[in-house]
C-alpha cells in the first residue's frame, strides 16, 4: 500500500549501495519516490553463501513476502553451468507493481513519468495471463508542450495523459534480433536518457521474467524549438519479447497505432513503397538510422488520420482494466455525479454558485477580523461589540446559504462510503476536476500575461490586470476549495449555534487528511486561518489517533523555487507543483513514523507544511514587506524546523528573503520559541568543487549575519549574527542543490544530483528530529492559535502569548502543587511526632537537623521528581527556563517548614519551661486529691451504698477539697478587651461618637469600601481636562485602600508577636495599636496633597482592627487561662477522681487502680492523636477529591468565579474582589465545611475511626513491648511506665499521673491486662462515638484540616492588576518575572472612571493597551494604556497583553450587577456604553467560558 511506502522508515538512514536482494524492494521504492531514475539500476550485493545457489520449484505457500513470490517464480530456467542468477531491474519494477494495490501502482506510474520512464500500458497477469491495462494509474499524469504548427506558431498545450489525442507509434520485434528495439525508440525520443529499459543498460541480463508481452508507453513532449525530433505530441509504445508470442498486444497495437514499426532481423536496404518503409540496420550508425527512422515517421504521422488516446484503449473489451473495480466505479460515479453543471458555464460561476459561503461573505469577515485586532480612537469595547454584531450577521448569511448540491452530494459520499470506495472517490473528484478545469485556466494565464505585458507599456490599464488577475482567482477550483467550503460551513454552523448536522464535518477533514490529502492551514485568496476550522479538524485526528507527537518541518522560500516539488520528493507527497499552480497560502500533509523509528526519534508522525512563496506579485497586487515579514512569522513559528529555499546564489534575491527569515527568527527569540532552520539553495552549478562549497558557506553566513544587525534595529533588539538568534552551523545547516532537471523540459528526467542532494538533506533533518522532542497535536494546535491572533495584531511580540509555553508552565504548576503538598504534609506529621515528644519529655532539645532527617525520605523523593520531570519530560526544552526557579522555590518551602516547625516545637518548650511551676503545683494537687479520694473511699467502704449515693457522698467533698487546695493560687478575672478599646478611643474623641461609629459597623467593611469620599475633605477642585483620561475617583481610593490593608497587616504582625499565651492579656496592648493606627494615618496625610481624613476614618480603621486584635487576644488569654488556672485544671480532672474514688469503694487492688488511672490519661492522647492524624489524613483526601483543591493557581481561581456565579451574591463578588486572598480563605473553609458535613459524612467518620484504632492498636502493642521488657529486666510499675512513655513518646501526649501507690504493683502480667482490657472497651466506646458527624469536635484539631489547606492553597501570589484588580494566576509566592492573568476585567469592576464624569469605564485594560488614545492617570502622570510600564511601579511588573477574546463571564458580571455596581461606587455606567451583545450573555455561558482559564 502506499502509506507503506510513504511512512519514514529506518531503511531510509541506512540504505547503501550495493544492497542485499531482500533489500531491493524498499530501495527501488525509495529512489522511486525521490524521483531518482537510478532507482532501475541498483547493485545487487550478492553474500558469499549464496552465490550459485538459486532455489527453483514451488512456492512455499507459508511464505508471507509477496515480493519474494515473484522473485520465487519460474526462477527454474537458469543457466546450470554457470549456477549463477542475477536480477533484471524490470523485474524488480514489475514484480513491485504487481504486488502494490492500486493506489500504490498510480504513484508509482506517477513517479516513473516523473522520471522520464517508459510506463506499463499492457501487462499480462502472470499468474492467469489475461491482458490488464492500468488506466487508474495513468489518471494522475499531465503533460506539457509546446506544438508547432505549419504557419510556425507555438501553441503550449496541458493536457492529462489519459485524454491526449496524439499519434501512436508501436514497436514490434519479429524474431530473435541483434539491434535493440527500445534503443531504437529512445534515441528518436531523448538520446541521452533510458526511457525504455534495453539490453545495454547496466543490470540487463537475459534472465527476465516479468517483462516478456509487456507493452511500454511514453510520449515525446515537444518543447518549441527547432530542435524538437518531432512538432507534436507522440506517443510510443514499445511490445517486449517476440511479436509472434503475443498476438492479442499485437493486434491491440496496430488497431490503435497511426505507425506501426516491425523490427526484423538485419537489413542493409532503405527502400519506401505507399506508406510502407523498410529501413535498413546492417553495418549503418545509430545517428543515420535514427535519422532515417524519424523521417519515415513524420511522414506516415502526417498522412495518417488515426490517434491515440488512453481513455480509447480503455474502451477495448479484451482487456483486463483495473478501473472497472467496483470500488473505483463507485467512487468515479460519485465523482461525476458532483461535477455535473450545464456546458458552457463558466468556471467562475460554478465556483460562485457551488461553493458560496467562501466568497463575498468569507472575505469581509475576515476583514472584519482584522478590523477586530486593529481598534482605532476611544470607546474601544463598543467598536468591538459592533465588529462582533457585523461578524456574527455575516455569519448568520453565511449560514443561510445552506449546502449547495455539489457540497451535499460532496459530504454524503464521505460519510456513506466505505474506507476504499472514499480514497477512489476523493482521488477521482480531484483528477476530473483538474482535468476540468485545466483548459480554462490554461487560457486565463495566457490572457493574463498578455494584459500584464501591456500594463507594463501602458501604465494607465492597470485595473484591466487586477480585473484579470480577479478572474483568474475565481476561475481556480479544486478539491482544495470543497474542502475549505466545508470549513466555512462548519464556522458559520458553530457561530450561529446550529444543529449539529454538520458538526461531522471536521471528522471528514481529519479523515481525508489521514487518506493523504493536504489540510488548508491559511486560505490563500484571504491570507486569513480558519483557525475554528483547522482546530476542530486537528481535535478530530487527536480523537482518532490519540494526542499523538508530531515535528512540524515547514519550508519557506520565494515563489517558483521548488518548495513543492522538493517536498514531493523528499516524503513521496502530492503538494501541487504543475505550471500555474503556485502554492496559496499554507497546507499541511501528515507524514507516519514506522513503529522502529518512532523509539528511536519519539515521534508518531511529521506534519510537513508548505506554504505560498514569498514576493508572489500576481496574487498580492503589490509587494509589501509587511505581508511577507507576516507570513515568514507564521511559516517559521509553526514548524519545529524549517527549510529556508532559495533558487540560486542571487545576491539581490537572497538580501531580501535572508532580511525577512532573520526578522522571522528575532520574533520567534522574543517570544521564546526556539525553531531549527537549515537553509536549501536550489539551481547551484558546480557543487562539486569542495573549496568553492565552503567559500560559499563563508560568504552566506557574512550576509546572514549582516541581515541580522539590519533586522535587529528593526525589531528592537541586540543580536549581532545570526547564531545569536538561534542554534546554527553553517557547516551542516546548508545545503546546496544542483538544477532540478537534467537537461531541459519538457523531455529532461530529474537530475540525479539533486535526488541525492534531497536524501542527504532529508538524512539531516531524520538525524535532528531525534534531538527535538516536537510537539502534541494539541501543542500544535495552541501554537497555530497563538501565531496566528499575534499576527493579526500589528504587533507581533506584544500581542504574542505562548499557549504552549503556557501550558508547559500550568502543567509544571500542578506538579510544584505536588512537591510542596508532599513536603507540607510530610512536615506536618513530623510535626505531629516532634510535638509529642517534647511534650513528653521534661529536657529536650529540638535541632533543625533533627527536622530534617525526619522529612529526609519525602524530601529525597521530591527531588527525584524534579529532576526526572525536568530531564525526561517531553517539553524539558520549554521546562529547562524554569528549572532553577523551581528547585529554589522548593528547597526555600523545605526550609521554611523546617524553621516554622522548629519555631512551634521551641514554642512548644519554651512554654512548657515557663509552666513548669504551675505543673508541678498540679502534680502536688494531684497526689494530694488521690490520697483524699482513696480515705473517702476506705471510709465507706463498708457501708453498703448505690453509685448515685457514692457520686453525692463525692460531690460534698470536692468543692471543699479543691477550695482549701488552691486557696493560694492566682484568681484569673473575666477580661472585657471592646470595653477597653472604647474607653482608650473616648480618650481622643467623643464617647457618643465612638460609640456611633461602633454601632453603625461600617468599621467591619472598612477594607472592602467601593467609594471613600465620605471619609475625605477635598483641598482643591481640579479643572476638567481630557475626558478621555481614566483614573479611580477624586479622593484616590487606591491609596486608601492600600494605607488600609497595609495598617492592618502590621497590626496583625504586631499583636502575634506578643506572648499571650504566656503572659495573659494585657490592657496596654490596645493604647498601643490605637496610637499605630493615628500615627499612620497622620503619615497618609502629610504624603497627600488632595485632601485631607475626616476622623471618622480614623476611628473606624482603629475599631477596624481592633476587631481582629479583640477575637485573637481572646482566644489567646482562654489558652492562658487553660494553662495557669489551677483550678479549673483541677475541676476537669474531676471525672477522672471521682472513678478512683469508685474502684476503691468496690474494693479495687492497687494494680487495677493504677491501671484504669493509665488508661483514663491515655484515653484523651489516643483522640487527640486520632484527631492530629485525621487533620492530615482529611487534608490529604480533600486534596485529591475536591477539584478546587487540586491542580494550580488557574484551578482554583476557576472554581471561586464558578461558585461566585452560582451564588450570585453581590457582597461575596465585593469581598472577592477588594479583599481576595481572605475570599480565598473562606471559600476554602466553606468547601471543607461542605465536604464534611454535607457531600462526605461517612467517609470523614470513617477516617477518625480508623485513626482511632490504629492508634489504640500502637498502644497495646507498646503495653505489651513494655511488660515483656521490664519482665526480662525485674523492673517495677516504675519501670514499666517509663518503658511505656518511651515507646509512645512520638505516637501521642502521655502525661505521668501521680499514683502515690503505683510502686505496690508487682504483677505486671495483671498490670498488662488491666490495661490492655479497659483500652478494648475504651475503644469501641469511642468508636461508637462517632456515629454522626456532629460527634466530630472541631476545637479538637490542633491544627484543623481547613488551615493546613489554606497554607497550602494559599501560598501564591496575589498581585492585583492595577487597573481591573484581577489577581495574578502564578502558583509561585514571591515569583520571578512578571504579573499574569488569563482573563482581565473590565475596570470599571474596580472603580475606574472617566474623570470628572463620575462614569464608571467599560473599556477591558487587555484592549485598552492596545491603543494610544486611552489614556490613565497615576502619581500625577498621565499615560497612554499602551505605555503604562512606564508608570513603574506595580504596573511595571505586570504583562498585559491585547486579548480580543470574548470573556463572557465578566460581561455578564457587569449587566448582572450593573445596579450594585452603581451603588457601590457611587457611580453610573452609561447604558449605551454598554454593549448590547453583554446583556445576551447568561450565566450557564459565563460559567462556561471559564473553562479557558
Amino acid at each position: 500500500k502506499s502509506a507503506d511506502v510513504l511512512q519514514l522508515t529506518a531503511q531510509i538512514l541506512s540504505f547503501k549501495e550495493p544492497c542485499r536482494e531482500k533489500e531491493l524492494v524498499q530501495a527501488f521504492l525509495q529512489r522511486l519516490m525521490l524521483m531518482d531514475y537510478r532507482a532501475r539500476y541498483i547493485p545487487i550485493k550478492e553474500a558469499a553463501s549464496e552465490e550459485g545457489h538459486v532455489q527453483s520449484g514451488p512456492v512455499n505457500k507459508e511464505e508471507d513476502d509477496t515480493y519474494d513470490t515473484f522473485f520465487s517464480l519460474q526462477l527454474v530456467s537458469i543457466d546450470e553451468e554457470t549456477q549463477e542468477y542475477s536480477i533484471h531491474p524490470m523485474d524488480v519494477q514489475m514484480a513491485v507493481f504487481h504486488c502494490s494495490d492500486s493506489f500504490l501502482k498510480q504513484l508509482i506510474v506517477t513517479k516513473l513519468s516523473q522520471c522520464q520512464y517508459a510506463l506499463p500500458l499492457l501487462v499480462p497477469n502472470p499468474f492467469t495471463g489475461e491482458i490488464e491495462f492500468p488506466q487508474w494509474a495513468f489518471h494522475q499524469i499531465r503533460k506539457s508542450w509546446k506544438s508547432t504548427d505549419m504557419s510556425g506558431k507555438v501553441i503550449s498545450k496541458i493536457k492529462p495523459i489519459c485524454e491526449a489525442e496524439t499519434p501512436m507509434v508501436a514497436f514490434f520485434r519479429i524474431g530473435s534480433i541483434s539491434t535493440s528495439k527500445s534503443k531504437l525508440i529512445n534515441d528518436l525520443i531523448n538520446e541521452r536518457h533510458s526511457t525504455f529499459f534495453h539490453r545495454d543498460c547496466p543490470g540487463s541480463s537475459r534472465n527476465r521474467q516479468l517483462m516478456e508481452g509487456v507493452v511500454e508507453i511514453a510520449w515525446y513532449c515537444p518543447s518549441g524549438k527547432s530542435t524538437d525530433h518531432f512538432t507534436d505530441c507522440v506517443a510510443f509504445c514499445n511490445l517486449h519479447g517476440d511479436a509472434e508470442t503475443h498476438e492479442k498486444q499485437l493486434e491491440i497495437l496496430t488497431e490503435m497505432s497511426s505507425v506501426n514499426v516491425v523490427v526484423l532481423g538485419d537489413q542493409d536496404v532503405t527502400v519506401s513503397q505507399n506508406s510502407k518503409y523498410k529501413i535498413g540496420l546492417k553495418d549503418r550508425n545509430k545517428s543515420d538510422i535514427s535519422m532515417d527512422l524519424e523521417k519515415v515517421i513524420k511522414d506516415c504521422c502526417s498522412n495518417s488520420p488515426y490517434t491515440f488516446s488512453l481513455n480509447k484503449f480503455g474502451k477495448i473489451k479484451e482487456l483486463t482494466k483495473d478501473e472497472n473495480d467496483e470500488k473505483c466505479q463507485k467512487g468515479k460515479e460519485a465523482a461525476m455525479q458532483i461535477i455535473k453543471w450545464p456546458e458552457g458555464t463558466e468556471l467562475s460561476k460554478v465556483k460562485e454558485s457551488s461553493l458560496p459561503h467562501q466568497g463575498k461573505f468569507w472575505s469581509e469577515w475576515c476583514q472584519k477580523k482584522k478590523e477586530l485586532h486593529r481598534l482605532q480612537g476611544s470607546k474601544l469595547e463598543k467598536q468591538k461589540s459592533e465588529i462582533r454584531a457585523e461578524m456574527k450577521n455575516i455569519r448568520e448569511e453565511q449560514h443561510k446559504l445552506g449546502l449547495s448540491k455539489l457540497m451535499d452530494l460532496f459530504t454524503h459520499t464521505l460519510k456513506t462510503s466505505a474506507e476504499n470506495e472514499k480514497c477512489y472517490f476523493l482521488k477521482w473528484l480531484g483528477i476530473l476536476l483538474d482535468n476540468f478545469t485545466t483548459d480554462e485556466l490554461s487560457g486565463f494565464h495566457h490572457a493574463y500575461d498578455q494584459t500584464w505585458s501591456k500594463v507594463l507599456d501602458l501604465k494607465g490599464q492597470a485595473d484591466k490586470s487586477e480585473d484579470m488577475k480577479n478572474k483568474l482567482s475565481a476561475a481556480a477550483f479544486s478539491i482544495e476549495h470543497i474542502f475549505r467550503e466545508m470549513g466555512q460551513i462548519y464556522e458559520a454552523c458553530m457561530a450561529v449555534q446550529a444543529g449539529k448536522n454538520d458538526f461531522s464535518l471536521p471528522k471528514l477533514a481529519a479523515e481525508s487528511m489521514l487518506s493523504g490529502h493536504p489540510l488548508e492551514l491559511m486560505d490563500g485568496d484571504t491570507g486569513h486561518v480558519p483557525l475554528d476550522w483547522v482546530s476542530a479538524v486537528l481535535d478530530e485526528l487527536i480523537n482518532i489517533l490519540g494526542d499523538q507527537r508530531v515535528f512540524v518541518l515547514s519550508v519557506l522560500g520565494i515563489q517558483s523555487s521548488g518548495k513543492s516539488t522538493m517536498l514531493n520528493a523528499m516524503f513521496g507527497l502530492q503538494f501541487a507543483v504543475s505550471a500555474g499552480r503556485c502554492t496559496r497560502g499554507a497546507f499541511m500533509q501528515l507524514v507516519k513514523v514506522s513503529e522502529e523509528m518512532k523509539k528511536e526519534l519519539n515521534l508518531d508522525y511529521i506534519f510537513v507544511v508548505d506554504t505560498e512563496g514569498l514576493r508572489a506579485l500576481e496574487f498580492t497586487g503589490i509587494s509589501t514587506r509587511q505581508l511577507d515579514n507576516g507570513l515568514a512569522t507564521f511559516v517559521v513559528g509553526l514548524g519545529n524546523m524549517t527549510l529556508i529555499n532559495m533558487f540560486g546564489e542571487n545576491p539581490s534575491e537572497m538580501q531580501d528573503i535572508l532580511q525577512i527569515v532573520v526578522q522571522a527568527f528575532l520574533r520567534m527569540k522574543k517570544v521564546r520559541l526556539n525553531p531549527r532552520c537549515m537553509f536549501v539553495h536550489q539551481n547551484v552549478g558546480e557543487i562539486t568543487a569542495a573549496d568553492k562549497n565552503m567559500e560559499g558557506r563563508k560568504r552566506f553566513l557574512d550576509n546572514l549575519d549582516e541581515m541580522t544587525k539590519l533586522a535587529a534595529k528593526e525589531e528592537d533588539c541586540n543580536a549581532k549574527c545570526f547564531s545569536d538568534v538561534i542554534a546554527f552551523d553553517v557547516r551542516s545547516d546548508v545545503s546546496y542543490f544542483a538544477q532540478l532537471w537534467e537537461g531541459s523540459p519538457p523531455m529532461a528526467p530529474p537530475n540525479p544530483l539533486y535526488c541525492d542532494s534531497i536524501q542527504e538533506l532529508k538524512g539531516n533533518i531524520i538525524s535532528k528530529m531525534s534531538s527535538n522532542s516536537g510537539v502534541t497535536f494539541s501543542q500544535f494546535k495552541q501554537r497555530l492559535s497563538s501565531l496566528w491572533n499575534a499576527l493579526l495584531d500589528e504587533n507581533f511580540v506584544f500581542s504574542f502569548r505562548n499557549t504552549l509555553e503556557i501550558a508547559v508552565y500550568r502543567r509544571l504548576e500542578h506538579e510544584y502543587s505536588k512537591w510542596t503538598w508532599s513536603l507540607r504534609s510530610a512536615m506536618l506529621a513530623t510535626e505531629n511526632k516532634l510535638h509529642n515528644r517534647v511534650t513528653n519529655e521534661d529536657s529536650i532539645k529540638i535541632d533543625e537537623e533533627d527536622i530534617v532527617e525526619c522529612i529526609k525520605e519525602t524530601k529525597t523523593d521530591v527531588e527525584t521528581s524534579i529532576k526526572k520531570l525536568f530531564d525526561e519530560d517531553r517539553d524539558k526544552e520549554i521546562l529547562v527556563q524554569w528549572r532553577e526557579r523551581f528547585q529554589v522555590k522548593v528547597s526555600e518551602l523545605c526550609s521554611e517548614l523546617v524553621q516554622g516547625t522548629k519555631r512551634k516545637l521551641d514554642e512548644v518548650i519554651r512554654l512548657k519551661k515557663a509552666r513548669k511551676k504551675v505543673d508541678s503545683e498540679k502534680k502536688m494537687y494531684e497526689n494530694k486529691l488521690f490520697k483524699l479520694s482513696k480515705e473517702l473511699a476506705f471510709h465507706l467502704k463498708n457501708i453498703e451504698t448505690d453509685e448515685d449515693a457514692l457520686q453525692k457522698e463525692f460531690e460534698d467533698v470536692w468543692s471543699t477539697w479543691v477550695n482549701e487546695l488552691t486557696s493560694d493560687t492566682p484568681q484569673f478575672a473575666d477580661i472585657n478587651i471592646w470595653g477597653d478599646v472604647t474607653q482608650i478611643l473616648s480618650e481622643s474623641y467623643e464617647q457618643t461618637f465612638v460609640t456611633e461609629r461602633q454601632h453603625r459597623e461600617i468599621y467591619k467593611r472598612i477594607d472592602a469600601l467601593g467609594n471613600y469620599s465620605d471619609y475625605v475633605i477635598l483641598k482643591n477642585q481640579e479643572d476638567p481636562g481630557q475626558e478621555d483620561l481614566q483614573s479611580r475617583n477624586e479622593c484616590d481610593n487606591n491609596s486608601l485602600s492600600v494605607l488600609i490593608r497595609n495598617t492592618a497587616e502590621d497590626i496583625k504582625a504586631q499583636i502575634r508577636s506578643k506572648s499571650i499565651a504566656e503572659h495573659g492579656y494585657s490592657r496596654n496592648y490596645i493604647p498601643e495599636i490605637i496610637s499605630f493606627v493615628k500615627d499612620k494615618v497622620t503619615e497618609h496625610e502629610s504624603n497627600t496633597s488632595n485632601y485631607t481624613l475626616r476622623k471618622e476614618f480614623t476611628v473606624d480603621l482603629c475599631l477596624s482592627v481592633c476587631d481582629f486584635a479583640a477575637d485573637y487576644f481572646a482566644e489567646q488569654h482562654k489558652e492562658f487561662k487553660e494553662a495557669y488556672d489551677v483550678r479549673l485544671y483541677l475541676e476537669r480532672q474531676k471525672p477522672q477522681y471521682f472513678n478512683i474514688f469508685k474502684d476503691y469503694c468496690s474494693g479495687a487492688t492497687s494494680t487495677a487502680v493504677f491501671g484504669r488511672v493509665i488508661v483514663d490519661t491515655l484515653n484523651p492522647s489516643i483522640v487527640q492523636a486520632a484527631y492530629d492524624q485525621t487533620a492530615i489524613d482529611l487534608s490529604d483526601k480533600m486534596k485529591c477529591d475536591v477539584p478546587a483543591f487540586s491542580g494550580n493557581k488557574s484551578n482554583q481561581e476557576k472554581h471561586i468565579l464558578t461558585s461566585l456565579a452560582e451564588e450570585e451574591n453581590f457582597e461575596n463578588y465585593v469581598e472577592y474582589i477588594q479583599k481576595p486572598k481572605e475570599y480565598c480563605s473562606r471559600f476554602i473553609n466553606k468547601k471543607v465545611d461542605d465536604y464534611v458535613h454535607k457531600e462526605n459524612k461517612n467517609e470523614v467518620l470513617e477516617i477518625i475511626r480508623r485513626n482511632i484504632s490504629s492508634k489504640g492498636k500502637r498502644v497495646m502493642a507498646a503495653v505489651n513491648e513494655a511488660t515483656e521488657e521490664v519482665k526480662r529486666n525485674n523492673g517495677d510499675a516504675n519501670m514499666w511506665l517509663q518503658h511505656l512513655s518511651r515507646k509512645l513518646q512520638d505516637e501521642l501526649q502521655l502525661k505521668e499521673k501521680s499514683c502515690p501507690e503505683q510502686n505496690e504493683v508487682s504483677d505486671l502480667d495483671f498490670l498488662r491486662e488491666i490495661v490492655i482490657a479497659e483500652l478494648t472497651s475504651i475503644m469501641s466506646e469511642l468508636n461508637k462515638s462517632f456515629q454522626d458527624i456532629s460527634d466530630l469536635k472541631w476545637e479538637m484539631f490542633r491544627k484543623k484540616p481547613e488551615d493546613i489547606l489554606i497554607e497550602q492553597l494559599c501560598r501564591c501570589c496575589w498581585a492585583q492588576c492595577p487597573f481591573c484588580n484581577a489577581i495574578c494566576t502564578n502558583t509561585l509566592e514571591n515569583h520571578s518575572g512578571d504579573h499574569n492573568v488569563r482573563f482581565h476585567r473590565n475596570p470599571g469592576i474596580n472603580g475606574w472612571s472617566f474623570m470628572f464624569t463620575g462614569n464608571l469605564g467599560i473599556d477591558f485594560c487587555t484592549t485598552a493597551v492596545s491603543s494610544k488614545l486611552l489614556h490613565f492617570r497615576t502619581n500625577g502622570k498621565v499615560l497612554s494604556f499602551k505605555d503604562y510600564r512606564e508608570a513603574g511601579g506595580e504596573y511595571a511588573r505586570w504583562n498585559i497583553m491585547p486579548d480580543n477574546s470574548e470573556m463572557p463571564y465578566w460581561k455578564w458580571f457587569v449587566c448582572r450587577f450593573q445596579e450594585d455596581l452603581e451603588r457601590y461606587y457611587r457611580k453610573k455606567f452609561i447604558n449605551n456604553e454598554i454593549p448590547k451583545e453583554w446583556r445576551d450573555y447568561s450565566k450557564e455561558q459565563a460559567i462556561e467560558s471559564l473553562n479557558e482559564l
